[in-house]
């Protein structure tokens, strides 16, 4: 399991709460998000204490499981937060801001896996916070998915047919969303550097 912050540690207990998980730091990342992996072949210390009959067997071959991270860009808070509980029950790592400019902060501070924006929102619109990524950032780019409710504005229209960009219309269909998450992922995953 890839954990991409210490803040996300919490999240192991609920993604992986077998005692048969170990937490291991992976070290200096010249740079990057330092990175943490749950080996299922090695012991936290924590149970160390337990008899070896309650143990559970160590597995021969550690398995890894990547957690996505999502940053969510909406400013109808109700939304996102139902969005938000939504993806968490994927295992996402899910991070929410209310307009372009705190979304801004956020691209600034870490790389999410998948970001989802809308289109129309107080501060920053969507297209607005597009062009700042495309300028701090441009391998981002490939990673929105846009959510509107203003599928006959001529803007929002024009915009996202200039960028070709991946789209979800209000109301938001569970099953929509989750398989352009996976579309973003995999295409994403096919471009990234060896």
């Amino acid at each position: 399991m890839r954990v991409k912050n210490e803040s996300d540690l919490g999240l192991c207990n609920i993604v992986a709460p077998r005692r048969d998980l170990a937490i291991h730091f992976t070290g200096n990342t010249g740079g990057r998000t330092p990175e943490f992996l749950a080996d299922t072949g090695a012991f936290p210390a924590s149970f160390a204490a337990m008899s070896t009959s309650s143990r559970p067997q160590p597995v021969a071959e550690s398995t890894e499981l990547e957690i996505k991270s999502i940053l969510l860009v909406d400013d109808d808070e109700d939304l996102a937060d139902t969005l938000k509980l939504l993806l968490e029950s994927h295992n996402f790592i899910v991070t929410t801001a209310n307009n372009g400019a705190d979304a801004l902060r956020e691209i600034l501070a870490f790389d999410f896996d998948v970001i989802i924006c809308d289109m129309v929102m107080p501060k920053m619109a969507g297209d607005m916070f597009y062009l700042a990524v495309q300028k701090t950032k441009p391998h981002l780019l490939s990673r929105f998915v846009f959510v509107t409710g203003h599928a006959d504005n001529p803007k929002v229209e024009s915009f996202l047919k200039s960028i070709d960009g991946l789209v979800v219309f209000k109301p938001v269909p569970t099953e929509e969303l989750v398989r352009m998450i996976s579309l973003v992922l995999k295409r994403t995953g096919d471009n990234a550097e060896p």
